[in-house]
């Protein structure tokens, strides 16, 4: 059973957010503060974080950037609940480490339906993907780059198993939306080149290996040379 930590000072819509997350299988723990975030995350070591930003005693940019550099956490999809709704607060989230933006008031539907997304099963036949120095594990969600682990968001890990695994197919912002993130994200097509730039800054400026190549006015494809792939 899968646990989410919400962090809303809102207490109605905490209250709503919790019964139907509980109803729909999900366990729920959190707090209606900032306080002692980062602490709560590790003492509860939840499968999402659900953050809102303008909290009473915090700013939840500010736990989220601390969740992101937290080795433990670091991992974590973070989803941010704001009022903020501008394309730059939402890039700035992005940019931060957030993994999507709900934007009050929004559909309780809607929100679990953002949360499912980030919990689907991985259907592809177990396998590591290779090229040079970088490894994906697909069944471990593991990335290592010349055999150091690398520290990815679970979108970024699912950004770069998708190119990955379609070497030299070119794919637009688009359908890298669609793929990554779902049919029903509220997210632009800015989103993919500030994910796409967080990931070649963990894997490509160590070695100076260009994998994901940029393909200009349409998208973005995994270089194909050098990739293979081996069993686990």
């Amino acid at each position: 059973m899968k646990k989410i930590l919400l962090i809303e000072d809102d207490a109605d819509l905490y209250s709503l957010v919790q019964y139907n997350l509980e109803k729909e299988g999900f366990l729920v723990a959190g707090s209606r503060t900032g306080r002692g975030a980062v602490e709560l995350c590790r003492r509860e070591k939840p499968d999402l974080i659900l953050l809102d930003i303008m909290l009473p005693d915090s700013d939840g940019l500010d736990i989220c950037k601390s969740i992101r550099a937290h080795p433990e956490l670091a991992h974590l999809p973070v989803i941010f609940l704001t009022a903020r709704a501008t394309e730059t607060d939402r890039i700035v989230g992005l940019e931060l480490g957030a993994n999507d933006y709900v934007v009050k008031p929004f559909s309780v539907r809607e929100l679990i339906a953002r949360v499912k997304v980030h919990f689907r099963d991985i259907t592809a036949p177990p396998k590591v993907l290779e090229a040079g120095d970088l490894q994906v594990d697909g069944v471990r969600c593991r990335a290592m780059l010349a055999g150091h682990e690398v520290s990815l968001t679970a979108t970024e890990f699912r950004l770069l198993e998708f190119l990955m695994s379609r070497p030299g197919i070119v794919f637009s912002r688009e359908q890298l939306l669609d793929a990554v993130w779902g049919h029903g994200r509220a997210v632009t097509d800015r989103t993919v080149d500030v994910y796409v730039l967080r990931l070649r800054q963990k894997i490509e400026t160590a070695n100076g290996a260009s994998y994901i190549r940029s393909v200009r006015g349409f998208g973005y494809s995994f270089s194909p040379e050098r990739v293979g792939v081996g069993q686990v």
